[in-house]
């Protein structure tokens, strides 16, 4: 017996819900994920402006985050996945974009609306937009690893077919192949459909081991992509600049061009083991077309932090 024939691969069966009310509403991971960062990124924020790090007194943090952060976030998240996944969807039906429990976030969209959120911010309090940026990119890992584990937890974004160990078979295939859908319909018997008379495939594979193992011999292994961009945009990039903020004097603006560069080139190789979720962009996929402006912006940054260096108030200048 061949290798691949041992493996038995993970039929994905994890609920979205922590808490489920009914088939449409109740606690979900995925929002779980947004709580779970701005908790994490507030109180790394108020260590950040406690050590000398953030110009922002540490007392003010509380109000910058739930305010401003939180909303920009949301928003711009929101609002960019309309604008760069579904916006044909939304000139035919515009409440559509009211419907969140339906899923729709885009990173590069949450990116914009918090970058926008800051400048506002630091206008308005008369605080270093650079530095305040600095300090918030730290943080912002934090929640994409959290929202890329939801991603994984629901079941979507998943990854291009292969054979690897840890490879996973996703229900949601179904949705995207009514071909498998039939196929399984049939490896399963009447009564037991009867039986489950659940509203999708999804949740037929969470209630019977039966419908499990037949997915299991029809559904595609493929990468777990999901977490891939947990560990590279998440865990990788918040070690390289946790790394960078604590171990070196830099410029503000320097770290939040090396976040925009360091989150568009992880982004750009996640995407290599994901299925696309938009049309591509001549060679690229959506994500990695949007993530080359945040090069450029990135490289922006940099430059003009160099040009004319400006160093958070509190650290101690070199001797």
């Amino acid at each position: 017996m061949s290798l691949p024939l041992l493996l038995a691969f993970y039929v994905h069966h994890l609920s979205p819900f922590l808490l489920q009310i009914n088939e449409q509403f109740g606690l979900r991971w995925y929002g779980l994920a947004y709580v779970g960062g701005f908790i994490a990124g507030f109180y790394l924020f108020r260590w950040l402006s406690r050590k000398g790090y953030a110009d922002l007194p540490e007392k003010e943090v509380g109000d910058f985050i739930t305010w401003w952060v939180v909303l920009g976030t949301l928003l711009g998240g929101r609002i960019g996945y309309i604008l760069f996944y579904r916006f044909e969807d939304f000139a035919n039906s515009p409440f559509m974009i009211f419907k969140v429990w339906e899923g729709g976030m885009s990173a590069h969209g949450g990116i914009l609306g918090l970058l926008i959120a800051t400048v506002a911010y630091a206008r308005l309090h008369r605080v270093s937009w650079f530095n305040l940026a600095d300090n918030l990119v730290v943080t912002a890992p934090i929640g994409l690893f959290f929202g890329r584990c939801a991603n994984f937890i629901n079941g979507e974004l998943y990854g291009h077919a292969s054979r690897v160990p840890w490879a996973v078979q996703f229900p949601k295939e179904t949705i995207d192949n009514p071909a498998l859908h039939n196929q399984l319909l049939q490896h399963v018997p009447s009564e037991e459909w009867e039986r489950l008379n659940a509203p999708s495939m999804e949740e037929a594979v969470r209630q019977s081991e039966t419908v499990r193992k037949a997915a299991s011999e029809i559904l595609t292994p493929r990468h777990p992509s999901q977490l891939y961009e947990a560990l590279l945009e998440g865990a990788l990039l918040f070690a390289v600049l946790f790394w960078l903020r604590t171990r070196f004097r830099l410029p503000n603006g320097v770290l939040t061009g090396c976040f925009f560069i360091g989150y568009a080139l992880l982004r750009c190789l996640g995407e290599i083991f994901r299925v696309p979720d938009a049309p591509l962009t001549g060679i690229l996929t959506r994500g990695q077309f949007l993530s080359l402006f945040l090069v450029v912006a990135g490289i922006g940054f940099i430059i003009v932090a160099l040009r004319s260096p400006q160093y958070p108030k509190g650290m101690p200048k070199p001797e």
